[in-house]
């Protein structure tokens, strides 16, 4: 029997390789001998860094940068394979980075994104993967590709900072300081939803809301994301409110796409393509993944639907251990997924619950592989009398 693990982390209890060992430990105390491998997975969020690294060997680089406030902060990318640099765009300009009282996306930027992204170019990386979940900006990307060497300029010519207050007086914009090395490179843009950059499901009004910014904030800003929008169809031919994900980490997306030429995919599927899934599947039994919680949600991009799919492909079963289910969650029976089950045995709080993180997951996986025992055995006695 040769099972496979590749579950996402379990946000704020479990990360992805916990789980792995913990899997290892009630596989090996189940079966009194199996043949068990692991690789961390992400779906472009929270992550994404580490579990790449882990399954490429890479190495995490830690660069002085400037915060969503501009505040100087170190932050971390990750570089493998010599010439490949994976970049989570939160750790520079994250919203967890700023205290709840001082979040307003009309004074935050991604200067410090683009920080990483210069480092990285300066240090060899060809190709550069870009994931822009968990933004606190609402900049349009500007501060990003100040960073690289853009000017966004007012109508009197003059430069204006990347922040979210200002879009509203760019008037042009010169893109003859742009860091030539980024035209080089391949860019490729880890990006899950589609809101273009303005409208009502777009950057402002979708994601301004969480980031601080009040309803009054929100017109002003929404304002401003409308000229930024017709000055780059006017200059560059493109209407990002066409451009699926141009409204991602407030307009980052636009940016990446138009200014640097990214290529925006799926989060999940480019971690699976990175970290080489499908080799790992040869061979393999069956596969344990999960999560903190399944709901609908995981059907949107997330890595129990990507790695059932993938599995599916190659007729191999997948069975989900999660921290709990939530609505919708049995819709992952379609994409690949067999059988759920939850760590949580009783009812507790959620403190609780992740407090009893390892010590509820290792029982819960003890459980699952007991079931699956089960099923072998009968299996096995069907084959003895037929």
């Amino acid at each position: 029997m040769k099972f496979l693990f590749a579950s996402d982390s379990f946000k704020g209890s479990l990360t992805s390789a916990q789980t792995a060992l913990l899997l290892t430990r009630a596989a090996k105390h189940v079966f009194q001998s199996c043949d068990v491998s692991d690789v961390p997975v992400a779906d472009g969020g929270e992550g994404t860094v580490d579990a790449v690294l882990l399954a490429e060997n890479g190495e995490k680089v830690s660069v002085c940068v400037h915060d969503p406030l501009m505040r100087p902060i170190h932050a971390v990318y990750g570089r493998f394979d010599h010439d490949k640099a994976i970049i989570e765009m939160s750790a520079a300009s994250g919203l967890p980075l700023i205290e709840e009282n001082l979040r307003d996306p009309r004074k935050t930027t991604t200067y410090g994104t683009g920080e990483l992204i210069l480092h990285a170019l300066s240090h060899g990386a060809s190709e550069l993967y870009i994931a822009i979940g968990g933004s606190a900006t609402n900049d349009g990307g500007m501060g990003c590709m100040q960073a690289l060497g853009a000017r966004f300029l007012d109508a009197d010519g003059k430069p204006v900072e990347g922040v979210g207050e200002n879009l509203e007086k760019v008037c042009r914009i010169d893109l003859s300081g742009l860091d030539h090395r980024i035209h080089r490179a391949s860019v490729t843009v880890l990006c899950d939803v589609k809101n273009p950059l303005c409208g009502s499901n777009g950057a402002t009004y979708t994601y301004g809301p969480q980031k601080g910014g009040t309803q009054e904030t929100l017109a002003f800003l929404e304002a401003g994301m409308m000229n930024y929008r017709q000055v780059i169809l006017r200059e560059f031919g493109q209407d990002c409110n066409k451009i699926e994900g141009a409204g991602a980490a407030g307009g980052l997306g636009a940016a990446l796409k138009v200014f640097c030429h990214g290529k925006m995919k799926s989060g999940i599927e480019t971690v699976l393509d990175l970290i080489h899934f499908d080799e790992r599947l040869e061979g393999v039994d069956l596969v344990i993944t999960g999560e903190g919680r399944t709901d609908y949600q995981s059907c949107l991009g997330k890595v129990m639907q990507g790695i059932g799919l993938r599995a599916k492909k190659k007729g191999i079963p997948v069975v989900g251990l999660s921290g709990s289910l939530g609505e919708g969650a049995m819709k992952i029976f379609d994409d690949g997924v067999s059988s759920l089950m939850t760590s949580i045995n009783a009812p507790m709080t959620l403190r609780e619950a992740m407090e009893r993180s390892e010590e509820l997951y290792l029982n819960a996986a003890v459980r699952m592989f007991r079931m699956i025992q089960v099923g072998m055995d009968i299996q096995e006695k069907r084959a003895c009398q037929s």
